[in-house]
């Protein structure tokens, strides 16, 4: 797995699919020689640059990737690999039409090959950091420098985006200010999720070398399985239910990370296949949690980010509402709320005026009967548990299909001049997650892409025929959910479900398009949306 001879592209989170115009017109979706692929560092996406707005001013940075000793509280100091030895890594903010100059500098063992994707930026194709689509992996002991135009803003971060290095400590919010912001607060926090296993239990290329022999042939030891016959999860099964989660082995098959019986109505099912130790906000886990300090009635803006590899997390400040106003950068109807799901790969910003005492913001792992846990702290009072459940968890919860788009950036009107059907394929049983019925190979990345048109009006028909859900992210465009729905770049496809997005083709290239969970991406759950030259 550390080898970049393996398939090693990662996850990042949204769907598009759709169903037969350009199939018209080539074929089918998995046609296309590779010569006739637009090239990532080609005269197109040169000429796309050179029309970004920009301001000549630049922002330059040096982000190594070594192992390190973190620091996540109450003791919790695992070993894993990080940017400049700290988890998260130090946020990065710039301002639209910035440039941004970043050299990665690879210092990680056993000629570990990386990258950085970007996530959620519609950066030029060449400067997107997925080896080897759109460039070299970044060796060993080797640099590679980033540049690009940051022309929109919002909330995003940034991660490698070979094998599952994703669910290290490799990873950083990035934020793109807007000097023409007309929201008014006082305040900005930025609240960054994750689920950690690296240096406590295991490491992430364990979790999916044991997740990868896939469940159909296991001895499940005379555990309870529900009345499930394993033939259940052939096609497009999820994880079985048992009444209660495996811990160590199940007959001669490992089960130290398969997560057994994790469900969620939300998620319209199986809710993941992971078992993490903690689940923290900032780089903390829930018994010695970050602490934002504040005054009653002010008003903060939250960019929520969840950079997990295996989970969802309903987000919730106790005795607070949540106003909602962008969702992957983009800015959307204003909606309050009380509590929020958020996929891997997702983002929200949301305001909310402070009250007087100590309050938890609590993430809670979707279906996994934990969570990550922060404080506001505004006034006197006590620390809350924990395992603190404040209220809010189980009042108006908001998803990303309830949302609609802010006026000024839903797309135009336009008929579709091309459609995509995007099956989401694959099960727990043999572990074969895939776009379309065929893995994508990292080793071939230009077969059977996806093709579009630059300047083409775009549909992609996410059909999820898996009993799984899976936040399907598409690289260098944002898209928007149906008429009327948010703009984003990544969103939940529900299991059994079919969600149709749109995008303008507006950014040459060849781009992933992928599941944004780690596990499922790696398994080959992706796909090269690529423009024809």
């Amino acid at each position: 797995m550390n080898s970049i001879n393996r398939r090693s592209a990662l996850i990042a989170g949204l769907g598009i699919a759709g169903a037969g115009a350009l199939a018209a017109c080539s074929g089918d979706s998995g046609s296309g020689s590779a010569d006739a692929l637009t090239d990532p560092s080609g005269s197109a996406v040169a000429a796309t640059e050179k029309k970004r707005g920009r301001t000549g001013r630049e922002q330059k940075l040096t982000l190594t990737a070594a192992p390190a000793r973190i620091d996540l509280g109450d003791g919790v100091m695992p070993r894993t690999w990080a940017f400049d030895g700290r988890t998260p890594g130090k946020e990065v903010r710039l301002s639209v039409g910035d440039t941004l100059v970043a050299e990665l500098s690879n210092q990680l063992p056993d000629r570990t090959a990386t990258s950085i994707h970007w996530h959620g930026i519609a950066l030029r194709n060449d400067m997107d950091g997925v080896p080897p689509a759109t460039q070299t992996a970044v060796r060993a002991g080797s640099a590679f420098t980033y540049r690009f135009i940051a022309d929109a803003p919002g909330t995003y971060f940034f991660h490698p985006h070979v094998g599952v290095q994703l669910d290290r400590g490799l990873y950083a919010p990035l934020v793109i200010e807007d000097p023409k912001e007309t929201l008014a607060y006082d305040d900005e926090w930025v609240v960054l999720l994750d689920d950690w296993v690296d240096g406590v239990t295991g490491t992430p290329d364990e979790v999916f070398a044991e997740l990868r022999h896939g469940m159909g042939g296991m001895d499940m030891g005379g555990m309870d399985m529900g009345g499930m016959d394993m033939s259940e999860m052939e096609g497009g099964g999820g994880s079985p239910s048992p009444s209660a989660s495996a811990s160590s082995s199940s007959g001669g098959m490992s089960m130290k990370f398969m997560l057994m019986g994790a469900e969620s109505d939300l998620l319209g099912g199986d809710a993941g296949d992971v078992k993490y130790p903690h689940h923290l906000i900032n780089g903390r886990v829930a018994t010695s949690p970050d602490v934002y300090t504040g005054k009653p009635g002010k008003k903060v803006r939250l960019r929520i980010i969840n950079a997990g590899g295996d989970t969802a997390y309903r987000v919730a400040l106790g005795d607070h509402k949540l106003t909602i106003t962008h969702t992957d950068g983009f800015p959307v109807r204003h909606q309050e709320v009380d509590a929020l799901l958020v996929g891997m790969g997702e983002r929200y910003d949301v305001l909310v005026t402070l009250g007087d005492g100590v309050f938890p913001l609590v993430a809670l792992a979707e279906g996994k009967n934990a969570n990550g846990l922060a404080l506001v702290r505004t006034g006197s009072g006590s620390t809350p548990k924990p395992t603190v459940r404040p209220r809010e968890l189980e009042g108006m919860i908001m998803t990303a299909s309830q949302l609609r788009a802010a006026d000024d950036v839903r797309l135009r009107t336009a008929k579709t001049d091309i459609a995509h059907q995007i099956e989401l394929t694959g099960g727990m049983g043999k572990y074969n997650w895939a776009i379309n019925g065929t893995p994508f190979d990292m080793r071939n990345p230009q077969a059977r892409p996806i093709l579009v048109e630059e300047g083409r009006r775009v549909r992609l028909d996410f059909v999820n025929d898996t009993d799984m859900w899976h936040p399907m992210h598409l690289h260098g465009h944002t898209y928007q959910l149906g008429a009327s729905g948010p703009r984003k770049d990544t969103a939940i496809v529900l299991p059994k479900k079919k969600l149709s997005v749109f995008f303008d083709a507006d950014n040459p290239g060849q781009w992933m398009l992928h599941c944004h969970n780690a596990y499922h991406g790696e398994a080959g759950m992706m796909a090269n949306v690529a423009y024809r030259s």
